[in-house]
This record gives structure tokens, sequence and C-alpha cells, in this order.
């Protein structure tokens, strides 16, 4: 089998161009796309846990620690200690920072509408179910 002809070389081919075409546009505002997912992952108004951030991107929590110090040094981000819960810290973002969530917010936006656009519903429907079931495999461990 050519590995063209497998599904994770298909997957990690277009997600690396999705990850490319995202990074030229955050670029242009002085950010990574690594940098957009977690903005796009703050609650605007009330900030959001630091622990919950790093599962919703999929992410392990040292590259997670990475990101946020350099979000801070950027001045996008701030951390608050939670009202309810002093030891724990809630993710906030500055005024820079929401200006550039937007900012990503409009970049994945404008390339889903682009997308659905382009391709008919019903073959994004087949490709959601079938990106959905390969999920579930890997999550079931019943692959090995």
């Amino acid at each position: 089998m050519k590995p063209e002809e497998t599904v994770d070389y298909n997957i990690k081919v277009c997600w690396h161009a999705i990850s490319r075409m995202y990074n030229v546009q955050a670029a242009k505002h002085d950010i990574t796309t690594a940098i957009g997912f977690v903005l796009l992952n703050i609650d605007p108004a009330g900030g959001t846990p630091a622990t919950k951030i790093a599962p919703l991107l999929g992410l392990e929590a040292r590259s997670l620690t990475r990101i946020l110090k350099s979000m801070e040094e950027k001045g996008l981000i701030y951390k608050m200690a939670d009202e309810k819960d002093k030891r724990s810290v809630r993710i906030m973002l500055t005024e820079v920072g929401l200006q550039k969530r937007e900012v990503s917010r409009q970049t994945v936006k404008k390339f889903n509408q682009k997308v659905r656009e382009t391709i008919p519903e019903e073959d994004l429907d087949c490709f959601f179910s079938v990106i959905s079931r390969i999920n579930g495999l890997i999550e079931s461990k019943s692959i090995y």
C-alpha cells in the first residue's frame, strides 16, 4: 500500500496544509496557530481555568505551559486566582488578547465558510461521520 492510500497519511497531509495556512494568517498578526487555538478556547468574559484548556486542545500540560508563557509575554493573557477556589488559576484575556481572539475566530470562520461553499453538505456529513468513527476507534483503543 502506498502512503498516499492510507487514512493516517491523508489526515496528516490535510492537517499540515491547514496548519500552514493558519500560520501564514497568524504570522500577519504576530501570533501562531497554537496561540490562536488557545485564544479561541478562553472564555472572553470570565476566563477559563488553566486546567481546562489543555484537554480542550488535546495538548499535554507541559506544551500548554510554554504556550501560555509566550502569550503572557506578548500581553495576550494574564492569570488570576479563581474566586471560588484560590488554588485554581483562571486564564483571562487582555484587550490585545481579545483582539487577536477575534482575528483567530474570523480566520477559522472564513476557512470553514469557504469549505462549505465548495464541498456539498452531504459530502461534509459523510466526512464528519467517518472522521468521528475513526476517532472513536482510537479512543476505544480497539485498534491494537
